[in-house]
């Protein structure tokens, strides 16, 4: 457990959360909206145990991180992740990304490159480009958006309630594949976050990432539910196997948005998998 500093608001210092366990190649896992770190608990021992260095970290303005009023962009977001990286050195690394974490992972590997990468995963990815626009007809219209804005301005808490039930799909895994108090976990993680990076991050959403993902050089696995509420299928993970030139792609079917927790061990199955390929 430890913080590294990534940047400074008025007579504060900004720094990240993180932890730092095990040995062998590193695994850097990146968290979604809206929780933290501790979200990939039904991975860390699966990778541990196969032999693997894994470090999570809290983007700031969630979990155990700084709050800053600023930076709730993909370009800090992949800065922040990059002084990370620079300041454990770490090499030869896998970067895994779930939901708004795949923001991350792409945005590093489109600035910074993949010196210090030898794999990506992308887990309920949010590339390529989310908004619908005249040359992106597949994506979603920013009205949606914009109501998720209002309903986080109006009652944050009712709006994390509503958003975990889709998250998970509630309605359909509710009681099996994701118990009541897994499920108020959640909520409780979502409700602590800073409420300035839960608004902004929806904007954050918007970013253009086609061009990041041609510059992905590295194997990359790519996971998606075939009931993802939050970040449609057709327009995120069905689309990134023709714009990533080494890409395995791997469909759960009947998953949701949120498939490292209810279906851990189909992801870790895929995961582990493609890991191990040389």
């Amino acid at each position: 457990m430890g913080r590294i500093t990534v940047g400074s608001e008025n007579s504060t210092t900004v720094e990240l959360y993180y932890e730092d366990h095990g040995e062998g190649q590193p695994i850097v896992l990146i968290h979604g909206f809206p929780l933290d770190g501790a979200s990939w608990e039904r991975q860390i021992p699966v990778l541990l145990k196969a032999g693997h260095r894994v470090i999570t970290y809290d983007r700031r303005g969630f979990g155990r991180s700084s709050r800053p009023s600023a930076g709730y962009d993909y370009d800090t977001f992949a800065t922040d992740l990059k002084v990370l990286m620079d300041t454990l050195d770490l090499r030869d690394t896998v970067l895994a990304g779930f939901s708004m974490g795949t923001g991350e992972v792409t945005r590093y590997l489109g600035s910074y490159g993949s010196e210090r990468v030898a794999k990506a995963a992308l887990f309920s990815p949010i590339p390529p480009f989310l908004l619908r626009t005249d040359d992106n007809p597949d994506g979603v219209e920013r009205a949606v958006f914009d109501g998720l804005k209002d309903a986080i301005v109006a009652d944050r808490p009712a709006f994390l309630k509503a958003f975990l039930d889709d998250f998970n799909n509630v309605d359909k895994l509710g009681g099996g594949r994701i118990s009541q108090e897994a499920w108020q976990s959640q909520w409780n993680i979502a409700a602590g976050a800073s409420p300035l990076a839960t608004l902004a991050s929806v904007s954050a959403w918007l970013a253009d990432f086609r061009h990041d993902v041609t510059r992905n050089d590295v194997p990359t696995l790519v996971v998606q539910g075939t009931e993802d509420r939050i970040l449609p299928i057709a327009a995120t993970g069905r689309r990134l196997p023709a714009l990533i030139a080494d890409c395995r792609y791997v469909e759960i079917e009947g998953g949701p948005h949120d498939v490292p927790w209810t279906h851990g061990d189909e992801l870790n199955s895929a995961f582990t998998q493609f890991l191990a390929e040389p």
